[in-house]
């Protein structure tokens, strides 16, 4: 797709181009189709932006997920340009998402593309980390300097190229700085490329247009015009149509370009029924400035909100995590005390078996100490053995011959009896 619209949908902020591109590359890959997008923003009058001011781009779809690219031009509370790849549609995805990228982001040096400022990275999203990308990309200084292309006619040309494919370096420094959108084709021929719905701009440029337009319209309220009664009636309706307007609807219409003349307008009405007095001429003179700074302050503030309104859903997210983690932790605690307990008395039995342990050792060693005097003892008698036996040989003799004697002498008692 191709559009050509003002930051922030019909405002009186920069233009931009924009431009999205499907990049078909021919290699195979076992991780996915290997399509990138490649997203050209062309960011006009770039000088107008404030300090800290973020632009948000259109949504667009890679293998059907949404994201945007977010850049603070003049820097996220830093001196450098910021830019991010952010997930679209991070608030209404479920609880636990991921989402995974590998992504190059360019400042395109406009003298020299092969100069332009390139980085790649990879990362898996996830509803903490929503948005990725370079706080410090480019230093301001280096952005804005002459001699450099990053900024001509004051727009700055910034390209992503997105792929949710896996495959390692399917995105290179090489891929972008050798795309030509021009062309359809990289100069080795290795990607082919589709261009959605793109309409290539015509001349005269845009930047042709938007300078004559603003020096007439500066020729034109700087010269003295005579007002009739009824364009004095005409310019009223027309900034009293504004006015019923609320300030963020009259931001996004649009027409404050067209009431400078307006007001120039009213402040020359010079007729006899309608002439305005001095003071009024420097109310609407005054008016005139402080009608855009008021819309400009509404706008603002819706986008303030707007932000707070997301920072509300990821805090809400977070706090659903929290609670979920708090719960689980309550959980676990209770597991650990009841694995504790189970330590406790397994403890218990360890230390009884222990003791039961220590007491069978010492009976074991008492067995031990006992047997080995034993052992020593009987190693003692046996080595006395043959002598207990000689012994024993030389007794039983003797008791025979003891018992000899003995029945000899009670033979010879009992021959007494007969004679006496």
């Amino acid at each position: 797709m191709f559009t050509i619209l003002s930051a922030g949908s019909g405002s009186n902020l920069p233009k931009v181009i924009w431009r999205v591109e499907i990049l078909n590359s021919k290699s195979q890959s076992k991780h996915g189709n290997g399509e990138i997008a490649k997203v050209t923003w062309r960011i006009q009058n770039f000088s107008s932006f404030r300090r800290d001011q973020r632009l948000c781009s259109e949504n667009f779809s890679v293998d059907g997920n949404k994201w945007r690219i977010d850049i603070y031009p003049k820097g996220n509370k830093v001196d450098h340009l910021s830019i991010f790849l952010t997930v679209a549609d991070s608030a209404t995805l479920p609880s636990g998402w991921t989402r995974f990228a590998q992504y190059g982001l360019a400042v395109i040096d406009q003298i020299d593309r092969q100069a332009s400022i390139a980085r790649v990275l990879t990362y898996e999203f996830n509803a903490m980390d929503s948005s990725w990308g370079y706080p410090s990309f480019l230093a301001l200084s280096e952005l804005e300097d002459p001699e450099r292309g990053y900024l001509v006619n004051d727009a700055c040309l910034v390209e992503a190229y997105i792929s949710t494919d896996r495959t390692d370096g399917l995105i290179s420094h090489e891929l972008m700085l050798e795309t030509d959108s021009d062309k359809h084709e990289t100069k080795d021929n290795q990607t082919t490329m589709k261009i959605e719905s793109a309409i290539e701009p015509e001349e005269p440029t845009d930047e042709d247009i938007n300078t004559f337009f603003s020096g007439l319209e500066s020729k034109l309220l700087n010269s003295k015009i005579v007002v009739s009664q009824e364009e004095a009636k005409e310019a009223l309706a027309k900034l009293d149509e504004a006015m019923n307007m609320t300030p963020v609807d009259f931001y996004n219409s649009g027409k404050f370009s067209p009431l400078k003349q307006t007001f120039k307008i009213l402040a020359s009405v010079k007729c006899s029924s309608t002439t305005l007095t001095i003071e009024q001429k420097n109310e609407l003179l005054a008016m005139q400035e402080s009608l855009k700074e008021v819309a400009d302050r509404a706008a603002k503030a819706v986008e303030d909100k707007k932000h707070l309104s997301e920072m509300e859903s990821i805090k809400l997210t977070i706090t659903h995590n929290l609670d979920r983690n708090l719960v689980r932790y309550k959980e676990v605690e209770s597991e650990v005390k009841q694995v504790d307990q189970k330590l406790a008395a397994f403890q218990q039995h360890v230390e009884e078996a222990q003791k039961e342990k220590e007491k069978m050792l010492d009976e074991r060693n008492g067995i031990f100490r006992s047997s080995k005097r034993m052992k020593v003892e009987l190693e003692a008698l046996e080595k006395k053995w043959a002598e207990y036996e000689a012994k024993a040989e030389v007794a039983e003799n003797e008791e025979k011959a003891v018992e000899a004697e003995w029945e000899r002498m009670k033979d010879f008692i009992s021959s007494l009896k007969g004679k006496i």
